[in-house]
Parts: C-alpha cells; structure tokens; sequence
C-alpha cells in the first residue's frame, strides 16, 4: 500500500464541467488565462476540470505546488500531458525525458548549467546585447514607429542562444533557424489550445509549415554534429553542442546518440530563447507602467555603471535590479502553467488522485495568491528584500517550475536577463504606444494577443 494514502475515506475532489458554449464564450470574453485565473479565484485552489473529453486538477495552492513537485515527486513525471511536444517538437530531450532516461541527461547536463557554469556564456550576453544598442541607437531611437518588443526580445535571445549553442556566426542561418523554430513552436501551442484537433498527416497550411520547419532545423543540427565529427575534436568550437558531444557518463563512458544530440540542441534553443525573450518583453512593459520602480533601477544603474557595460562583479552591486527582474517572472511568468502526470496512485490534501490523473500546476495563479502576497496584482520589487524573501512560503514562487524537474537553464536565462536589464535600461526608456492596452493571454507561453508596441526613447 502506498504510505502517502491515508487510511481514512478520501474526500470528494471539487469539480467544475462547463458545457462547450460556456467555455469558448468564457474564453472568447476573458482569454484563456483570465478564463483559468477567475476559475480557481471562484472555485479554489484544488479542483478538477473537464473540459469536454478532457480532465485536469488545478493545483495552486503552494502547499499542493510543493507535494507534486517535491514531497511526493516520484509520484508524478511528465507523461501523456507532453506526448504531443515529445513526438513532434522535442523529441525525448532534457524537457520532456522521463524516468531514468531524464535522471542520466541531467546527470550529464547540470555541470553546464550551474551559477558558475553559465558564466562562461557572459561574453556573448554582453556582445549581442551591445549589438542590440547599437542597431536601436542607429535605427530606432527618437524615431517616433513603435517597434513589437516581443520581436525585439526574441530576436537578441536567439542570437544569444545560437552563439552559445552552435556559435552560429551568419545572420542568415540565426535568423532562418530562429523562424523555423518559432514556427514550430506556434503550431505545437495552437494545436494545445484548439478543442478540436486536426490530425498532423493532414496537409493543412499549418502542418505543411511545421513539417518544413522541423526539416530545416534537424537537418542544420544534423550537418554542424557531422562537420565537427570531420575535424579534430581540439578544432571544435567551444560551445554547449560540444560539450554535449563529448560528455561522457562518468559510469558506463557513454556518449549522447547523434538523435540525442539533436533533441537537445532544439530543446535548448526552443526552450531557451523564447522564455527569456517573454520574460524581457515584460519587464518593459512593467517599467513603462510603474515610473517610480523605473527611476529606482534608473537610479542604481547610473551609481553603479556610469557608461561602462556591467562585470560580473558589478552585478552584485545591482541587486534592485534583479529585485525587478524577479517581481517579472512573478507576475509575468513565461510558463504560466506546467502539467504533470500522476504515474502512481497519490492522495493530496485528503483527496484521492488516481495513476493517470493530469496535474495543472497553476504558477500564474500562485504567484497571485492573496494568502502569500500582500497586493498581489502590484508591482513591487521590494517584495524581493533578502527578509521578506526568506520569510515567504518556499513554494509560493516557482517561474521556472520547482523541485527536482526545475528548467536546467533557469541559471542561465536570470544572467541573461540581469545583463541584458542592466544595459538596455542603462541606456534607453521604453514606452508603450500610446492608446495601447496589451490584451495578454497565454498561447503556450505568455504574450498579448495585440501584442506589445512600445517607443524606444534614449536616456
């Protein structure tokens, strides 16, 4: 018998069915994030919903967050819920691998990605956030157009992830392979979100471009593994695609297969990119909204800087700077939601939850929970004070999920985005277009449906 059951009869799990016209009218109305945020502020922080042949249990309550992903975590993986990312889009890399399979990828893995580990990707942080200053002094400031600030992210970041896993120098290839994979994304986030699917052998315009799309990438990751494999490995480039080909498992002395490689390498660019790019967006579009906030980060940069491009040291000295970052991934966190899979039987907070069951980790919903923050629809850095940090629930924040399946790169894309912040607001404001009101939802991950137009003004 499972030690977690207890003997005592499991109370019944709330449950809410609206009909299908409910649902694309509550959808239509609200979106589907403000459809799932007023669904658990109405009916709590436990609850399954069906959604016509559909099930799922919201969780949101940091207790529940912490049982799924830390204190009963053997209980649950990543199974059905990411059949369809794992067939499609990513294959059986670090995201979506299970069981030991995943146990043995992070094993290898996490060295790469330690607070020290990612440190040695600050030089190309600093290069391509340099480019950006310049195209937008060059082309942009004081131009009056508004630009799409989600565009503009995601484009500095696949430049960042390109450099740091292929060092991919030609803007021909980053900008190909950054659509190709955007392409793929989009599709695999619209086909989640539609209540009736369209088989993928159907030659619809979306398939067809998302089968274009796959070709071209897997075959560029493809041709780099093979033009390295015909030079001397001391020719290599030294970048995340050749530490992954010459890992070995310290064990068996076993390398990654080529298909693994390949997994992996657009994993870490579809994951990669697109999170920190949406993480940034918003924050731009936070300063814009809170002058006060702004000024304050204003204020530490010009003390701490001058006109100088930040050292790692002088990020120690920012540390308002990474308070605004973390109150972002609070309110705007990339992943607003994450599944997880019962594998085994598993009671939660006295209610029975069957093997099989599908978990819906509600982050954007925890980090509004009004038991956990004070005003938790504000804006404020100071949340983030070393005290009052420490005094929180431990698992009333988790933008990058939490417990033994956090994202590998979070250390990677909060360096990222502390450089990136740091300099760009060192050097310019950004201003949303006037009369614009972000209708934001998510799609996937977090965006605006009218997206983010916004003014960049030099300081």
């Amino acid at each position: 018998m499972n030690p977690a059951l207890s003997l005592d009869t499991p109370r019944p799990l709330k449950e809410y069915a609206p009909t299908t016209l409910e649902l694309l009218k509550a959808i239509r109305r609200e979106g589907f994030l403000g459809w799932m945020t007023n669904t658990w502020r109405q009916q709590g922080d436990l609850l399954r919903i069906r959604m016509g042949a559909q099930s799922l249990v919201l969780v949101t309550h940091p207790d529940h967050v912490r049982h799924v992903n830390v204190t009963r975590r053997e209980s649950y993986d990543k199974g059905a819920s990411y059949d369809v990312l794992r067939e499609q889009l990513l294959g059986n890399g670090i995201v979506t691998a299970t069981g030991e399979d995943w146990r043995w990828q992070r094993r290898l893995m996490a060295p790469f990605f330690t607070p020290r580990g990612v440190e040695k990707f600050y030089p190309i942080f600093l290069s391509d956030t340099q480019q950006l200053i310049e195209r937008w002094r060059s082309q942009l400031q004081g131009s009056g157009r508004p630009v799409e600030m989600l565009e503009e992210m995601m484009r500095v970041t696949a430049s960042v992830i390109l450099h740091s896993v292929f060092s991919t120098e030609s803007d021909e290839a980053l900008v190909r392979i950054k659509n190709s994979i955007e392409t793929m994304v989009s599709h695999i986030s619209e086909m989640g979100m539609r209540p009736v699917q369209v088989p993928r052998w159907v030659p619809t315009p979306g398939n067809l471009r998302f089968r274009r799309a796959h070709k071209l990438v897997t075959a560029y990751i493809r041709e780099l593994i093979a033009r390295r494999r015909a030079l001397p490995t001391e020719q290599w480039p030294d970048d995340l695609l050749t530490k992954l080909m010459t890992i070995r498992d310290e064990e068996t002395g076993t390398l990654m297969a080529e298909q693994l490689l390949i997994d992996n390498g657009l994993t870490m660019f579809a994951a990669g990119h697109e999170t920190t790019a949406r993480t940034l967006s918003f924050l731009w579009y936070a300063l814009s909204q809170n002058p006060e906030v702004e000024r304050r980060l204003h204020d530490e940069l010009d003390s701490v800087l001058g006109d100088a491009p930040p050292t790692l040291n002088d990020l120690k000295k920012l540390p308002y700077t990474l308070q605004v970052v973390k109150e972002v991934l609070r309110l705007y966190p990339a992943a607003p939601m994450y599944a997880r899979d019962a594998v085994a039987d598993d009671e939660l907070d006295g209610v029975r939850i069957p093997a099989g069951t599908r978990m819906l980790v509600f982050s954007y919903g925890t980090h509004r929970h009004p038991d956990f923050w004070v005003e938790p629809e504000r804006f404020d850095p100071d949340r983030w004070l070393p005290e009052r940090e420490a005094a929180r629930h431990a698992h009333a924040y988790h933008p990058f999920a939490i417990g033994p399946r956090i994202c590998l790169g979070n250390n990677f894309s909060l360096l990222e985005t502390h450089v990136m912040t740091a300099m760009l607001a060192r050097r310019f404001k950004l201003r949303l277009k006037p009369g614009h009101v972000p209708r934001i939802d998510m799609f996937g991950t977090l965006g605006s449906s009218n997206g983010l137009p916004m003014l960049i003004e030099a300081r």
